[in-house]
Formats: C-alpha cells, sequence, structure tokens
C-alpha cells in the first residue's frame, strides 16, 4: 500500500482546523478543477484533492488516518496488525486495497463486512457561473459542463430571479455517482456577477450614479433613469444635495426585497453662454446661500 499525505495534498498542518481544511480544498478544488485548469495533471491532482479531503473532513477517519503516522509520502508501508484484525474487509488482505478504501472501509465501522457491500456517496463538486445583472434579477438558465473522471457531462441548471454576487446553489444528486446503493453527490454552484456598465450590486441592492444639473438639484424635477427593466421616471426632490441617495423600491435584484439607489452628483458647465454668464452673476449677487458657513 502506498502512503498519502493528505495533509501535504490540501497544504494544511496536521493540527488544521475544519473550516481550515475546507478553505483550502475549496480554494484548491477551483484552481484544479479539469473545466478550470489546462494543466495536463489538473485531473489527477483534482482526484487526490478530492480524495485528502473525503477523509479529513470525516472526524472519525481523520482519526483513523492519524494512527497511521506519519510515513514519507508515496512510501510502501503497512498499517499495524490491529487494523488487519479490525478492518480488513472480508478478510481480504491490505496489499489488495489503496489507501482510499482502507479509510472507507474503517469509516463504516463495522469489521469484516466487504468493500463491495459499502454504500458510499459520490463525489461532491464545487464550480461557478458568471452571469449578467439582467439575468440574475429576472432568472436564467445556463449549462454546466462537467468532469467527473468518467468522461464529460453536460447539465442544465436553472438560475432562480434574484441570484446575487457569491450565492451558492446546491444541486442535490447531480455530483458523482454513489457506488453500492449509495447516494449520488451534489453540486455546489458559486454565482458570480458580471461587471455593469452602469449598476453597481451590493447584495441584492443596486447603486449607480446619477448627474444632475444645479437647477435639477436646486428647484427638484423629474429626470428619466435607467433600471434593469425599462426606464423610469425619478421624482428629484427641491434642495437635494450632491451624495443624496434616492431609492426606486423593488428595482434591485430581487425584485420582491431590494431596491435601486441613484447616487446624487452634481455638474456644472464648463463653457458658459454671454445670456448664461449673466444669470449666474445676478443669482450669485441676490442669493444668500452660503456654502462654506458665514
Amino acid at each position: 500500500m502506498k502512503y498519502k499525505d493528505y495533509y501535504a495534498i490540501l497544504g494544511v498542518p496536521r493540527t488544521a482546523s475544519l473550516d481550515d481544511i475546507k478553505k483550502a480544498y475549496r480554494k484548491l478544488a477551483r484552481t484544479h478543477h479539469p473545466d478550470m485548469s489546462k494543466a495536463p495533471d489538473a485531473e489527477l491532482r483534482f482526484k487526490e484533492i478530492g480524495e485528502a479531503y473525503a477523509t479529513l473532513k470525516d472526524e472519525a477517519k481523520r482519526a483513523a488516518y492519524d494512527e497511521l503516522g506519519h510515513p514519507a509520502s508515496g512510501a510502501d508501508f503497512k498499517p499495524p496488525p490491529q487494523w488487519q484484525q479490525d478492518f480488513a474487509p472480508g478478510g481480504m488482505s491490505f496489499e489488495d486495497l489503496d489507501l482510499a478504501d482502507l479509510l472507507a472501509a474503517m469509516g463504516q465501522g463495522q469489521r469484516g463486512q466487504s468493500r463491495q457491500a459499502m454504500p458510499l456517496k459520490g463525489q461532491d463538486f464545487e464550480t461557478s457561473v458568471t452571469i449578467p445583472l439582467e439575468h440574475a434579477r429576472r432568472g436564467t438558465t445556463v449549462n454546466l459542463t462537467l468532469a467527473d473522471g468518467v468522461g464529460e457531462r453536460t447539465l442544465q441548471v436553472t438560475i432562480p430571479p434574484g441570484a446575487c454576487q457569491d450565492q451558492k446553489l446546491r444541486l442535490r444528486g447531480k455530483g458523482g455517482k454513489g457506488h453500492n446503493g449509495g447516494p449520488d453527490g451534489d453540486i455546489y454552484l458559486h454565482i458570480k456577477l458580471a461587471p455593469h456598465a452602469v449598476f453597481r450590486p451590493d447584495h441584492h441592492d443596486l447603486y449607480f450614479d446619477l448627474v444632475l444639473a444645479p437647477w435639477e438639484a436646486a428647484l427638484g424635477a423629474e429626470v428619466e433613469v435607467p433600471t434593469l427593466d425599462n426606464p423610469v421616471l425619478l421624482t428629484i426632490p427641491p434642495g437635494t444635495r450632491s451624495g443624496r441617495k434616492l431609492r426606486l423600491r423593488g428595482r434591485g435584484l430581487a425584485a420582491d426585497r431590494s431596491d435601486l439607489y441613484a447616487i446624487v452628483h452634481i455638474d456644472v458647465p464648463t463653457t458658459l453662454s454671454a445670456r448664461e454668464r449673466e444669470l449666474f452673476q445676478e443669482l450669485a449677487k441676490v442669493s444668500n446661500f452660503k456654502p462654506r458657513g458665514a
């Protein structure tokens, strides 16, 4: 039997917490997933990472793995005699197993049971998809191409309306096939939002910059503004100051629980006609407004 250093595969110390192990696995799985990496050994690395995670995330399997000591990775070794007595499936010799098989047998907690009779859950997968804001608001359907060690397959996945950045969808039973009657694994789909020319998402809310002329801000106005659906009229209250947030209810990513905010910026003309200059000069003479105080 060849020893595999699961801690080294995940790049964590042997004292790592479960959270540290999960974080390391998610990062490495994204990096080495065959759909994401063009490296020739990507599929092999991805399988090793999954095997290491499957052992170290399970308290009983991790404890049994730690009992094996710390041989050099790839070295030939035999577990202690007590292991042969307690966990060898159906009297099978350890030479007939690899490390993953041994730990799977141990994880069942049943002595002498053949591995062929053990129900094992299929492998879980993690992947991501990037969608436009418009699709996030209205919902969409995407095609995912996955490589699961057997071959490539394509899944059609429905993303419900109101998806936001870093939202995670769990696709139950869509992962690797279970063994010996075990359940199929799951797919965890991470949602990413594509950058937009106008809107900035913050969770389910959206923000955009609204530029007003000085007289629109001072006198109030109705201006047409964009949304992810159709343009709408927004009422500008008189005396609106730069930096004010004006809310359009229900116009965010989730129509029933999010909003769209217009952030006001007041601009001035860079060139003035003779009449405009005259009017501004007149305003300066008659106005009592003191923007910097008395």
